[in-house]
């Protein structure tokens, strides 16, 4: 039976069920329908910003709506650059090419984030903000990202749509810069199958966050009532809203993030713990090992031909593996490279194509990633950790 490496999908039951049920017998799915002060997702909200420990939050559609209300929030807007990681899912290119910006690709490191290295040289008087990526439950070199931000006055936005729970000294990832943004979709380390949220410490950016996920604060309810007050400026936005049945499997999955985390964490320790030091596999480099949350191993080997060879391997033995995004950088997806949208073409000078980022795609091709899953028993990940290591002695050696 293969490997279940799901995350906090492998938990729902009948909690999610329940929930989901009383809010259909509520007759309340919409969230300003009824006692808005009661409803799911506000109750969903202010437990997400309690356990992050962020002052504000919104909940929204999904992760890229998420996104698009953090872009929408600095204002990022037509012919603006934003700065992202040349190795991220596509929906960090999306949400700043639907805000009308440019993105502007930037270096990845062995931590699969941003290279400080890079960043700084990308930095313009056009560029309106950088996204941070925290890919798979691990940060980014903050300490040394942040200040280079800091110092030319552009705005950071944390994509924390695969790390909901994992932190940084001791702080929730998504709280470190203007705006955090986070995912629920059904990978995620919690889910409501699609959702999101995005958090800030500054309430103006979210009440403007929150204004555009409701079409600008200017929808008129059934009641005929406004939302946006709070807010002198009037602006377009968008339906970005998350609903009342989202709300309530969020909010049940939310109080499971800190066993999940717990699970994927020790279940990941016991993997390497049999696998020890392999011969032909480098290890991610993680900033803070102790924030990681857990759900993968990455591992680089000496060029793309083997990882892809590797990966095949540990496949045809039952063991879930393979090259995250195909071992490719993000700019290498079609769209991207023709700079096309659904209007046509995309209006920018910029090239996109292989050899943009050559450090990363040198990188990522020779990437494996082994997923870690919230029900794995001891004899599973032994089963694993065993089957690396004894792959990696006959092949790798």
């Amino acid at each position: 039976m293969p490997l279940d490496h799901a995350k906090g999908a492998a938990l729902l039951g009948q909690e999610e069920a329940n929930a989901v049920a009383a809010v259909v017998a509520s007759r309340s799915l919409f969230r300003y329908k009824g006692d808005h002060a009661a409803g799911t997702v506000a109750e969903f909200e202010r437990s997400a910003c309690q356990a992050l420990g962020a002052p504000f939050g919104v909940a929204v559609a999904n992760g890229t709506a998420a996104l698009r209300c953090a872009l929408a929030a600095l204002g990022v807007g037509s012919g603006d650059e934003v700065i992202i990681p040349a190795f991220t899912f596509i929906a960090t290119v999306n949400a700043v090419v639907a805000a009308g910006a440019v993105p502007v690709f930037a270096e990845v490191d062995d931590t699969l984030g941003l290279d400080p290295a890079d960043l700084e040289r990308h930095i313009t008087d056009r560029t309106a903000a950088v996204i941070v990526v925290h890919l798979e439950n691990a940060a980014a070199d903050l300490d040394a990202l942040l200040p280079i931000a800091t110092r030319h006055d552009v705005p950071v936005i944390e994509d924390t749509a695969q790390a909901f729970g994992a932190t940084y000294h001791g702080r929730a990832l998504g709280t470190f810069g203007a705006l955090g943004a986070f995912s629920l979709q059904q990978d995620k380390n919690i889910t409501a199958g699609e959702g999101g949220l995005v958090v800030s410490g500054d309430e103006r950016l979210y009440l403007r966050a929150t204004r555009y996920s409701d079409q600008g604060g200017q929808f008129v309810t059934s009641y005929m009532s406004e939302r946006g007050d709070e807010l002198t400026e009037p602006f377009a936005g968008e339906n970005l809203r998350m609903g009342e049945l989202a709300g309530a499997v969020a909010g049940v999955q939310l109080a499971r993030l800190p066993e999940v985390l717990r699970r994927m964490r020790a279940n990941k320790a016991r993997i390497l713990d049999v696998i020890e030091e392999a011969p032909g596999l480098v290890r991610r480099r993680l900033v803070d090992p102790e924030g990681d949350g857990g759900s993968s191993i990455t591992w680089f080997l000496r060029d793309a031909a083997t990882a892809k060879r590797f990966a095949a391997l540990l496949r045809e033995e039952g063991i879930p593996a393979a090259q995250m995004y195909r071992g490719r950088p993000v700019y290498l997806t079609p769209a991207v490279v023709a700079r096309r949208t659904a209007a046509g073409h995309y209006p920018t000078a910029r090239q996109y194509g292989p050899g943009l980022c050559p450090r990363t795609e040198a990188l990522v091709g020779r990437s494996l990633i082994v997923p870690v899953g919230v029900t794995y028993s001891e004899a599973d990940c032994e089963q694993v950790g065993t089957t690396v290591r004894k792959l990696a002695e006959q092949h790798l050696s």
